[in-house]
């Protein structure tokens, strides 16, 4: 996007080398690092085994002889092995670690060729009523979708950001520093990597983190009840005391049993509360320590787009460093692990555990607690700005779109192509919409690419507004509200046939469009071959008048239709701009052959080819009626 000057408009970016090399030369690296990691991880292995054999020997041999000099000579085994376990964690970490960008860049070769089958496939939030209707109609979630070529590596939060930026469109201000900050982050692939790493090897749910959040902003439980903390350490200390006092005989009766009795009164009373609210904040020591490595990646770089540097500020929020406090976090955690032994419930009721770890858990929430959402947002913001930079770094061919508010809206494209299809198959066609008050009718034959140009169309208006690049040589337009109608369905299960569906959808678009006026925004439709699902003379008059409608409402967007005479009406005659899909029909021994070539012309399509398809085909029966 610009600033209104054009000065930023063009290619994503220009490297030195393909993205294809660069996956393949780093598939190759980091293949070369994990196997030669893995041998000297088997080799360790081997020392390991070796040297613990030969303090077991020294050992069993020491206990034989009743020799102080052998069981003596047993330490230098047993120090070698575990100089050998430690430095084995090493060498497997560092294995993991090859492996895991071997993995990551592989994916990247993948996606390039849009190996959807081999690709992660992403984990997507529920979504209902018109955004699932945009998400299912444009593939933007799920399988072979935008969001499975945007990668599946995020954090919860940052997949869950990153659907919010596919289906809630950002004003031009937001979307211009969006912008920058791809652009930055696009030739950094050792950063992004590092960010997929980190990424990847969470192991919090949604729900976890949402739980997380909702603790941290929470006032302290104990801070309502601070007899609590009193008692919890009276009880061990009296314990203590009067184990002691017994022991040295100033007592005679068991009296330090009272502290265990005061500890089993308040966990009764207390314990399943204070349980609950630690379950709340557990998670695997590895899922607190992971947001503090993520974090401390971005703390120690240098950034010069605007947005970085405030989501990098964000980090730091109330002057507290946020990789340092979930580190903190991350060392309670294994005093949370302790609540899982078998003997706990001897050591709950004489140390009053739970009430001592949730004064420590609740210190961290007093802190930090009112900043965890804001750490975390930022986070999910970074991890978003990374897909999109990802997508940039693969397409350099790409451009960022030009977004601006029009007198008179238009879209206009050059060389735009869907971007879920494989580059080597991706045909691209200069198209314009608008001004308001007219529409593009895109006709043509059955499979000539009506259908694709439309999700093409949208997709990119999608990735436009979410900050990202898009797949044209270059795209101007105005911030959109998109509405469609493509893939509708019916339902046994609400009793909705598939003509009442068309127009439940259609009444959607409208409403949209209605909405659209009191806003900033243009509503742009893409309608794809809409009212099939009744009789041909009823389907014009109901389409021509739902058009008509949404042109009065100040709407542009793009209808693909195989009626030809959609546009006759003179209602719609001045307000349509006519282009086609054809294709070629030729016959090899007899039998027809139909060559698309995707490329959009003017005026209205002049070709079918049903018949042809059937005869293709060769349904039984009816093939040989048409080549009889």
């Amino acid at each position: 996007m610009t600033d209104g000057r054009g000065a930023q408009n063009g290619a994503v970016h220009q490297p030195s080398q393909t993205p294809a090399a660069v996956y393949e030369a780093r598939v190759a690296q980091f293949a070369t690092e994990r196997d030669v990691e893995t041998r000297r991880s088997d080799r360790q292995a081997n020392i390991s085994l070796v040297l613990a054999v030969a303090a077991l020997v020294l050992f069993g041999v020491a206990l034989w002889q009743q020799s102080w000099a052998l069981l003596a000579l047993v330490t230098i085994p047993a120090i070698g092995f575990v100089a050998s376990y430690i430095r084995h964690g090493r060498i497997n970490r560092r294995r993991d670690h090859a492996a895991a960008l071997w993995q990551i860049n592989q994916e990247g070769r993948r996606r390039l060729h849009r190996d959807w089958a081999n690709l992660p496939l992403p984990e997507a939030a529920p979504v209902s009523g018109p955004a699932r209707d945009l998400a299912v109609d444009l593939d933007l979630l799920g399988r072979a979708s935008l969001q499975h070529l945007l990668g599946a590596f995020n954090t919860p939060i940052g997949r869950t950001t990153l659907q919010h930026w596919l289906l809630q469109p950002a004003m031009p201000p937001v979307i211009a520093r969006r912008q920058a900050a791809v652009r930055e982050l696009a030739p950094r692939i050792e950063l992004r990597d590092a960010m997929a790493e980190q990424g990847r090897a969470m192991a919090g749910s949604q729900r976890r983190y949402e739980q997380l959040l909702d603790w941290a902003e929470r006032e302290p439980w104990l801070q309502q009840r601070p007899w609590l903390v009193i008692i919890s350490w009276i009880v061990p200390l009296l314990t203590l005391a009067l184990l002691i006092a017994e022991y040295i005989g100033l007592v005679a009766a068991p009296l330090w049993l009272i502290g265990p009795a005061i500890g089993l009164a308040v966990t009764a009373m207390f314990g399943k509360v204070a349980s609950e609210i630690i379950e709340q904040v557990a998670e695997r020591q590895s899922v607190f320590r992971g947001y503090a490595d993520m974090f401390q990646l971005f703390a120690d770089e240098q950034f010069t787009a605007p947005e970085l540097q405030r989501l990098q500020s964000a980090l730091s929020a109330g002057g507290l460093d946020a990789a340092m406090q979930m580190r903190r976090l991350a060392r309670l955690m294994p005093l949370a692990d302790i609540r899982g032994w078998m003997f706990f419930f001897f050591i709950q009721i004489t140390t009053l555990w739970d009430i001592h770890l949730l004064w420590l858990l609740e210190r961290w929430q007093r802190v930090a607690g009112q900043h965890a959402r804001e750490w975390l947002t930022a986070l999910g913001e970074l991890e978003a700005l990374s897909a999109l930079a990802t997508l940039a770094h693969d397409h350099p061919e790409w451009t960022f779109p030009e977004i601006i508010a029009m007198k008179a809206p238009m879209l206009q494209a050059r060389a735009i192509g869907h971007p879920l299809l494989p580059p080597e198959r991706c045909v691209r066609n200069d198209v314009a919409v608008g001004p308001s008050d007219t529409f593009l009718l895109v006709t043509g034959s059955n499979m000539s690419g009506k259908s694709t140009l439309l999700r093409a169309l949208g997709v990119n208006i999608v990735l436009a507004q979410a900050g990202g690049p898009v797949c044209a040589a270059s795209l101007r337009m105005p911030p959109i509200t998109l509405a469609t109608s493509m893939r509708v369905q019916d339902s046994l299960e609400a009793g909705v046939s598939y003509f009442m569906a068309e127009l439940q959808r259609l009444k959607s678009v409208v409403d949209a469009a209605e909405q659209a006026r009191s806003t900033e925004r243009v509503l742009f439709f893409l309608l794809d071959e809409i009212l099939h699902g009744t009789n041909t003379v009823e389907r014009q008059i109901a389409a021509r008048r739902i058009i008509s409608y949404l042109l009065e409402l100040g709407a542009i967007g793009a209808v693909s239709t195989h009626d030809l005479t959609l546009a006759d009406s003179p209602e719609l005659a001045d307000h349509s701009a006519t282009v086609h899909f054809t294709e070629t029909l030729t016959r090899t021994n007899g039998l027809p052959q139909l060559h698309f070539d995707y490329r959009l012309r003017p005026g209205l399509a002049t070709s079918t080819n049903a018949l042809a398809l059937v005869e293709i085909v060769g349904l039984p029966g009816v093939s040989d009626k048409i080549t009889g």
